[in-house]
């Protein structure tokens, strides 16, 4: 096999916060308890004077949170509220939630091993930020941490998103998606990395591009689960930060629902697990290409 690479430069330019940094603050003072379930959030206008950005910015990072199913009663006319979202166990739950939990539990293993394949990387990497929290507070302590995840490559027609009116020379809905996929593996990539400086943690973590769109999103944890979620195709606007709309087919993978698949249930869901390790192990080791992220 003839191995490639393909070589991503993520640039910083402006000293302004993003959509996806505007969205942490806000997912942080949620999870800390600051905006509860049922509070409005600020307006717009008062969200994009506190963090000294455009109202455009302000607009994606709610969408983030909307999309993630941390907001309800979102609509033009009122700021939304924060979503009450149910706790279960055993049931399916939207993906940003459930996805946390389960890799806070696999934290706890001390050779921790996640691979993923995925259209971007941004719910793996928020999701993350759960059990790298409890390793700083001391809750758990893994030694080693391998991390292997699959995107598309940057060369390929990607079946979605997709401007509604079609390809173009200079698509900007294949730009804004490449965008996001570098930036948010490189913020994940930091975010793991730095655990080697800061606890002594034995930390690999390894892209590799795939040659075509995921129809779902994967994440094999530890080798004893699979969580597994589906992209549901939708027709949307988004407003860019310089008050531009993209018309496109997208999906909103961070609300879906994921379903759990444990080893240890025996039956179908151990055969699950196996049959996604394999199909996982065999795209990485033949078709896909070296993907680097770099600055």
């Amino acid at each position: 096999m003839v191995v490639t690479q393909e070589n991503v430069v993520v640039s910083d330019s402006s000293r302004r916060l993003s959509p996806q940094e505007i969205a942490d603050i806000l997912r942080e003072r949620i999870r800390s308890g600051a905006l509860k379930a049922g509070d409005r959030l600020p307006t717009q206008a008062e969200l994009a004077d506190e963090f000294g950005v455009e109202r455009g910015t302000v607009r994606l990072a709610l969408r983030e949170l909307q999309e993630g199913g941390l907001l309800s009663n979102v609509s033009k006319g009122s700021p939304p509220r924060i979503a009450e979202v149910a706790p279960t166990r055993n049931g399916p739950q939207p993906t940003m939630v459930g996805l946390a939990r389960r890799l806070a539990e696999a934290f706890a293993a001390p050779h921790v091993r996640i691979d993923a394949a995925c259209l971007t990387a941004e719910t793996l990497m928020v999701a993350l930020s759960e059990p790298i929290r409890q390793i700083h507070d001391g809750r758990i302590h893994p030694k080693r941490i391998d991390v292997r995840i699959m995107l598309p490559s940057r060369e390929i027609n990607l079946a979605f998103p997709i401007s509604v009116a079609g390809p173009s020379d200079d698509d900007p809905v294949h730009k804004r998606w490449l965008e996001q996929r570098n930036a948010q593996g490189h913020v994940l990539r930091h975010n793991l990395q730095a655990l080697r400086s800061s606890h002594g943690i034995d930390v690999r973590v390894t892209f590799r591009a795939l040659p075509f769109t995921p129809p779902v999103k994967l994440y094999l944890l530890n080798e004893s689960e699979a969580l597994i979620a589906y992209y549901v195709i939708t027709r949307r606007e988004e407003t860019t930060a310089d008050d531009g709309v993209l018309d496109m087919y997208d999906t909103i993978g961070s609300a879906s629902l994921l379903f759990s698949f444990e080893k240890r249930a025996g039956g179908r869901d151990t055969a699950f697990v196996d049959e996604s390790q394999k199909w996982f192990d065999a795209l990485w080791e033949t078709i896909t290409t070296d993907l680097k992220l770099s600055l």
